[in-house]
């Protein structure tokens, strides 16, 4: 392509000067060639740089006597809040029956942010369409997920909140809060799901959004906050940089947005992100060392959402404080 760029300017020429021209230019794209030929084989054979990281016999450790081990081993329980619950290995660890209720959804769950999403679009479900279920608490620090029951039956990966719809024989199991949201949506009429493909999506990214984002808030950034054994600085700070990005990305997309998704309408991508919120603010305490209200956008949207009344009855289902609803199998048990 290069060469023929040339053309136009060589062919008005003379004949002679059209061929040394012709002469020059080829010998100068031959030697170009040669160079470029030489730089793209030195460039293929030599090996990519190395990652600078620091040099593995240098890099202190955390405890200062920690050496870390070409293969890892499990050496016992780990130290923490959480520390109990976490193996290695997945299964049952003893034998412990489920209860069953009389409503096709039975809900086995613990007041967390990720049970909370369940709770709340089930209580806004019971406000829309008078649908009731059965929710029953699994201490998570009773190590209630790994009883045989919940890990054979409901969930194998011993994680609330999960659920049985009992109007299936055998019951169809349901795991995964995301999942869950989704089923009781589309179960029933696609409550809190638009019906325009394009808003409907939307709603399906901002869910998604949360379920790839939350570990790293509960997981990462309140793990080292609230629950580790030590303040670890690089943790936290890693974390909190994370939780403070997340945060920001949504006080942006309600900058101009009634509610998460976009379309005016509440939906269960609401429902999905608004716990993790109330957790920086109830469970982990850490509103101000996030500086949360900075994120005005982000609040109002908050504020406005906690003040439904289903999302008030549904924080209390299965929760910690004192007017929590341990178990609810009614709207009479508020």
């Amino acid at each position: 392509t290069f060469r023929l760029a040339f053309l136009p300017f060589v062919y008005p020429l003379k004949n002679k000067m059209r061929i040394s021209s012709l002469i020059s230019i080829a010998t100068l794209f031959a030697n170009s060639n040669n160079n470029m030929t030489t730089k793209d084989t030195t460039t293929t054979t030599n090996q990519d740089p190395p990652v600078t990281t620091p040099d593995e016999t240098t890099k202190p450790s955390f405890p200062s006597d920690y050496v870390r081990p070409d293969v890892w081993t499990f050496d016992g329980d780990q130290d923490g809040k959480m520390g109990a619950m976490n193996k290695p290995t997945a299964g049952p660890r003893f034998t412990k029956a489920l209860p069953r209720g009389e409503h096709d959804t039975q809900l086995y769950s613990i007041g967390t942010p990720n049970g909370m999403k369940v709770t709340i679009l089930l209580e806004e479900l019971n406000d829309l369409k008078g649908i009731e279920y059965d929710a029953w608490k699994i201490n998570m620090f009773d190590l209630d997920q790994f009883g045989s029951e919940f890990v054979n039956i409901v969930n194998p990966n011993s994680k609330i909140p999960a659920m049985l719809d009992i109007s299936f024989d055998p019951p169809l199991r349901v795991f995964e809060s995301g999942n869950i949201l989704k089923y009781l949506a589309e179960k029933y009429d696609d409550a809190f799901l638009p019906k325009d493909p394009r808003s409907r999506v939307e709603t399906f990214n901002w869910l998604f959004w949360n379920i790839g984002t939350a570990p790293l808030l509960g997981g990462g950034f309140g793990h080292f906050y609230s629950y580790a054994p030590i303040h670890d600085k690089y943790a936290i700070d890693r974390y909190t940089m994370e939780t403070k990005r997340q945060l920001d990305v949504l006080d942006k997309q309600l900058k101009d947005n009634e509610y998460i998704a976009g379309n005016g309408e509440v939906t269960i991508a609401d429902f999905a992100i608004w716990p993790w919120i109330y957790c920086i603010i109830h469970f982990y305490k850490a509103d101000t060392f996030v500086e949360l209200s900075s994120y005005k956008h982000l609040m109002r949207w908050y504020d406005q959402i906690a003040e439904r009344p289903a999302v008030k009855r549904g924080i209390r289902v299965n929760g910690f404080g004192e007017d929590a609803v341990t178990e609810r199998h009614s709207r009479s048990d508020f």
